[in-house]
């Protein structure tokens, strides 16, 4: 078992998040042994129409008897529609078929607990009493909060204990109706595909009961055991599969409203270029532009300077928006270049000490020195995120009104910073969150939402569809940061590893995003800088892991799997470096440390027996990641063709807990391998005088169907607690790729994108 952070560093930890020791205490005497606050009953009544009957804050029973769910997170691909429908579905006893959704109104009981409580930069092994209290608060705290947000790969996680309990209720409610309405003791009535069943014969729908259990107090929740589930942990087809098959899916791109306009922007060529002046008649002047703004000065801690054309469609209002003659006033990042970003990550790394997020043993004794020495130096780009759907928001207001119309994974933010662009308040702020054509971190910003709100204030009540382009997409995005790691490793004379040094560099996405979206600064250290380094399950007994923020110049936002997307590629690289340096097979290597870690030997050892040999002239490399709760080992089978490198097969074994729907782990799997892939061989944003070089796909590559590999997805069997499923199988493709072309090679690369030549 690895050991644990110091009790002053976790202390300090804690500090940083508001946590300070003489608060928790505090809150341990007080508010914090408090139960938290219920999560079944929102701060006002379930909105419902048409005779539908709300049970509780998630769901109604319609007249018809379908139910009604409200859904709080938002889908974007990754099945989480389908898979959180099942836990009430399996709870009331209804077919899956039967639920159908609602979107959630912005209320605290939907706010996200999971995803902040894993913000915690506690290290997996660590059992002891601080971090408990520390979950145990900052749980209660997110209740309080309220923050509904989809990220963190946290939905099934956050909604397994009150999705469930909601249909638990509800199912108590109807039987309890049921059995008053036959004046028969309610151990006397089950449950069965959408009706009470005594045990006489009798039955009753749940819609002719629905009114009768509204009045009635159910209790506590009496969930069901594993041992009688009917629909979790079967692989069902997505609920969304056929709407986005037949072409009747809404995006966020697709709302149309009554009398609507359209809008296009004007950004600048560089980062941080502030707008001095435009000349709105030529822009005025060509056909359908009703107008030219300057949106500076209304978007406030969002603020991007640029200017935005409105007209009767959008491509009218992209030509005169590219059109459109402006001057601009250079910013602080006007020469910013590549280079400057990574010599001050070397300069931050060669006189900053950072913060130790983890610390174990000696790495620098007499005894250690005498060793064999092995270190390396890594280095990880910026990247895009690239989804397929381009950022866009439809806006309206009139009246003292909002109305949003946007794919967005955080409506709460939404409907806040609307409220603010506009200037009222947020209870008169309606949002219609739509299917997102990809999210990956991207739409946890609300900058088109800023934007959207903006113009739409100046369009006379008329709704307003912002739309930016596919190169502003790639020029104006909250990039995944760049990253600079050294480290330092020495090996004992079996050729085990006795000390592990590793120091990192890189912007603090948490610190920005705090900024940008609540106007709170950034302070103390960020878990998602050094997550994937300090907290790997090796059991080496001398570690120190430590990380520098470096202040950025560059927008940074969360990228799916954030800081594990470079940092497992970082760690598992070098962990094969030090395997060879040791004259070892490299599974044989990481399995000779993972001893005290039967979960993680039963993944590695799952995910190499599937993959077997590789065939002639093709390699396998190895890497195994913990992230978001899950633990996740890929096997790729890799070749070199004419000198460019092709992945053929990808095994990929998983344990997430217990597996909700296999199906859709399968899919996230395969999807996270080729996003993962994507950044691996082709991603890399880069600056050149303050300028982003790229643009489009055709220099921002994502993999072609010709290039996917085969991904074979291997589930393990597990009780635990449901973990995230949508970004651990990103962070373990790059290394495993690498780590073959090693093999193939006798190159070690040690900068993404992996390139050979």
């Amino acid at each position: 078992m690895a050991a644990t952070l110091p009790t002053s560093r976790r202390r300090f930890l804690l500090k940083g998040l508001g946590l300070g020791v003489a608060g928790v205490g505090a809150l341990v005497v007080g508010w914090g042994v408090l139960p938290p606050r219920q999560r079944l009953h929102g701060s006002v009544p379930l909105p419902v129409k048409d005779g539908a009957v709300a049970l509780n804050g998630w769901l109604a029973v319609r007249l018809d008897g379908t139910v009604l769910l409200a859904m709080p997170r938002s889908e974007m691909g990754q099945g989480v529609h389908t898979a959180l429908a099942m836990l009430v579905a399996e709870e009331l006893d209804v077919p899956l078929a039967s639920i159908s959704l609602m979107q959630a109104p912005v209320d605290k009981i939907f706010g996200n607990l999971a995803m902040l409580v894993d913000g915690l930069p506690f290290h997996p092994d660590d059992e002891g009493r601080l971090k408990q209290l520390a979950q145990w608060t900052v749980a209660k705290a997110a209740r309080e909060l309220g923050v509904v947000v989809t990220g963190g790969s946290s939905s099934v996680k956050d909604g397994w204990q009150p999705m469930r309990e909601a249909g638990a209720c509800a199912r108590a409610m109807l039987v309890a109706a049921a059995a008053a309405q036959w004046q028969t003791p309610a151990s006397q009535c089950r449950t069965e595909n959408g009706e009470v069943v005594h045990a006489d014969g009798r039955r009753a729908g749940y819609a002719s009961l629905a009114q009768r259990a509204s009045a009635l107090d159910p209790g506590a929740p009496a969930l069901k055991s594993p041992a009688d589930f009917k629909l979790i942990g079967k692989a069902i087809a997505r609920t969304d599969t056929p709407s986005k098959v037949n072409g009747s899916a809404v995006f966020g791109i697709d709302a149309r409203r009554p009398g609507m306009l359209y809008a296009a922007l004007h950004l600048p060529r560089r980062l941080g270029d502030i707008l001095s002046s435009f000349d709105a008649p030529v822009a005025l002047a060509m056909p359908g532009v009703k107008k030219v703004l300057d949106l500076t000065p209304a978007l406030g801690q969002q603020r991007v300077s640029c200017a935005a054309v409105v007209a009767d469609t959008w491509w009218r209002a992209k030509q005169a928006a590219a059109t459109l003659p402006t001057q601009w006033q250079a910013g602080v990042q006007s020469n910013l270049s590549s280079a400057d970003v990574y010599a001050d990550f070397a300069r931050l790394l060669d006189s900053e000490a950072g913060h130790t997020y983890h610390a174990s043993g000696k790495v620098d004794g007499k005894q250690v020195q005498a060793m064999r020495h092995v270190t390396a130096e890594y280095r990880a780009p910026f990247l895009a995120h690239a989804a397929m759907e381009p950022v866009n928001c439809t806006a309206q207001v009139k009246d003292g009104k909002v109305h949003l119309w946007v794919s967005t994974q955080a409506p709460g933010i939404a409907v806040d910073v609307a409220a603010k662009v506009a200037g009222v308040a947020s209870s008169d702020v309606s949002i219609e969150v739509l299917l997102l054509g990809g999210g990956f971190g991207r739409r946890l910003e609300v900058d088109m939402v800023a934007q959207a709100v903006a113009i739409a204030l100046q369009c006379e009540g008329a709704p307003v569809q912002l739309i930016w382009t596919r190169e502003q997409d790639t020029k104006h995005d909250m990039y995944r940061p760049a990253a600079l790691a050294r480290f330092s490793a020495r090996l004992d004379a079996q050729g085990r590893i006795a000390a592990w040094s590793n120091k990192s560099a890189s912007a603090s996405i948490t610190h920005q995003y705090l900024q940008r979206n609540f106007g709170l600064p950034g302070m103390g250290p960020d878990k998602t800088t050094a997550e994937g380094e300090f907290d790997m399950p090796y059991e080496i007994a001398n570690q120190r892991i430590a990380h520098v923020i470096a202040d950025s110049l560059v927008p940074v936002g969360y990228w799916r799997s954030v800081g594990h997307s470079h940092n497992a590629f970082f760690k598992e690289s070098f962990i094969d470096e030090l395997a060879h340096a040791a004259g070892q097979d490299s599974v044989a290597f990481r399995r000779a440390m993972l001893v005290k870690h039967p979960r993680h030997l039963a993944v590695l050892d799952a995910a190499v027996a599937k993959a077997g040999s590789a065939p002639p002239g093709h390699a396998h490399g190895v890497a195994l990641h913990q992230s978001f709760g899950s633990i996740v080992a890929q096997v790729a089978q890799v070749s070199v063709e004419s000198g460019e490198i092709r992945v053929h097969r990808v095994v990929c074994a998983i344990d997430c807990g217990l597996a909700v729907n296999p199906n859709i782990i399968a899919q996230q799997m395969e999807s996270s391998v080729l996003f993962g892939l994507s950044a691996a061989l082709g991603g890399e944003i880069t600056f050149k005088e303050g300028r982003v070089e790229q643009g489009n796909f055709h220099d921002y590559p994502v993999l072609r169907m010709g290039q996917a590999p085969h991904v074979e997805t291997i589930i393990i069997a597990s009780a635990a607690h449901p973990e995230g499923v949508g970004e651990p199988g990103t962070p373990p493709i790059a290394p495993a790729v690498a780590n073959a072309l090693f093999i193939l090679t006798g190159k070690r690369l040690r900068s993404l994108p992996l390139r050979l030549g």
